[in-house]
């Protein structure tokens, strides 16, 4: 089993900045892909960014330019988020994935107010 605890959600204001922090622990492995989905109130949860082993990235269109993915160790990845609009409110889900297994976090709410 893996788990994912993550950190950083909360409120803040359109245009500001959060970080979001996922730090896995456990049965972890070497050449695992990590990266964190979103769902809003009644929409599909969506990936938002993802970073393989190799450090390779892949953002969805909406967030590219302004949020950025990287590790800080093999089992740890943030999620730097600025110039945050209103339409970035939802619950932000911290997701590990190796092989054909995949492990999420409890989510972390990031609420931006006008």
């Amino acid at each position: 089993q893996v788990q994912l605890v993550e950190s950083g959600g909360g409120l803040v204001q359109a245009g500001g900045s959060l970080r979001l922090s996922c730090a896995a622990s456990g049965r972890t492995f070497y050449g695992n892909n990590m990266g964190w989905y979103r769902q809003a109130p009644g929409e599909q949860r969506e990936l938002v960014a993802s970073i393989t082993s190799r450090g390779d990235t892949n953002y969805v269109d909406s967030v590219k330019g302004r949020f950025t993915i990287a590790r800080t160790n093999a089992n740890t990845v943030y999620l730097q988020m600025n110039s945050l609009k209103l339409e970035d409110t939802a619950v932000y889900y911290c997701h590990y994935g190796v092989g054909s297994w995949d492990y999420w976090g409890q989510g972390t709410q990031v609420t931006v107010s006008s």
